[in-house]
């Protein structure tokens, strides 16, 4: 039976009643290939008035990864990105050495009610590229490959499955798909990675006889084809990779080293990770102390 585990996410507020569901890192697993850090969102109903924007912070070590199913959040960096992330893209931020970015409710939405219902992952990255420039690359929808699969209809958004290759540059192999299988409807995924695992999203899904229930990610054996089927359609997550490797993670700061983590947070203290141009907002460090 290809099911290694099954991860329930838990809820984590992150500031003015806006709750994420979080699946990685939990206790039982910190990583399924360069992916260490999972968070679903919505979807939630953003209303005039609610302030659910995520001021200015820092990241180093990882990549953060922004998908939206539905909504919109501008993204500025301290690199001088500005961009409205919309359904569909990927929005791939490399922290490298450090950045500085903010998520914002879009200025063109300050009046209206929509909403909002997506993902943020963080891979980690190879020791040899922790140290890398920091950088912001967005890939519009239109950008990512859409193949038809036994009926069911994939967005490779990283990595390469079923003869398509995503354009989104990754510093390691790193497979994220979004898959929609319609009901009755069965795909056979391949082993596409040494790590690999499924979330699906709004049903419950079965793998190879196993039944998964919605907003579970279950973690593949590893190396090992698997056959997907429902009974209501469903759309889901692939995500995994080749092995990162243990990294300590603290806050925002994702290393091979905690050393490396501890001087982060006294740059941070210090205000010498950057800044976002034009906001004078900033998330402090948290009362917790650093390993190092």
């Amino acid at each position: 039976m290809p099911v290694q585990l099954v991860l329930d996410g838990q809820p984590k507020d992150l500031g003015g009643g806006f709750v994420v569901r979080r699946v990685l890192p939990s206790a039982q697993r910190q990583a399924i290939g360069p992916f260490l850090f999972f968070d679903h969102f919505g979807p939630v109903t953003e209303q005039p008035g609610d302030n659910h924007d995520v001021r200015p912070h820092p990241h180093i070590g990882l990549a953060t990864v922004t998908y939206l199913l539905e909504g919109a959040i501008t993204h500025r960096d301290s690199l001088g990105s500005v961009q409205d992330i919309q359904p569909g893209a990927i929005n791939w931020m490399t922290a490298g050495r450090g950045i500085v970015h903010s998520e914002r409710r879009p200025v063109r939405l300050k009046d209206r009610s929509y909403v909002n219902h997506g993902f943020q992952l963080w891979c980690g990255l190879p020791e040899a590229s922790e140290e890398e420039e920091a950088s912001f690359v967005h890939t519009p929808a239109s950008d990512i490959p859409r193949v038809r699969v036994q009926g069911a209809q994939v967005r490779v958004l990283a990595g390469a499955a079923f003869g398509a290759t995503s354009p989104v540059k990754t510093l390691s192999q790193t497979i994220y798909l979004d898959i929609a299988l319609s009901a009755n409807g069965k795909l056979a995924l391949p082993a596409l990675a040494q790590e690999l695992a499924v979330y699906p999203i709004d049903a419950d899904l079965t793998i190879d006889g196993q039944a998964v229930a919605a907003r579970s990610l279950a973690v593949l054996q590893a190396g090992q084809p698997a056959q997907l089927s429902c009974d209501t359609s469903v759309r889901l997550l692939v995500l995994g990779g080749a092995p990162l490797g243990h990294r300590f993670i603290w806050w925002n700061f994702v290393s091979s080293r905690k050393e490396r983590i501890a001087q982060a947070a006294r740059d941070w203290q210090q205000q010498q990770l950057g800044r976002v141009p034009g906001e004078n907002e900033s998330i402090p460090l948290p009362p917790l102390k650093p390993p190092g």
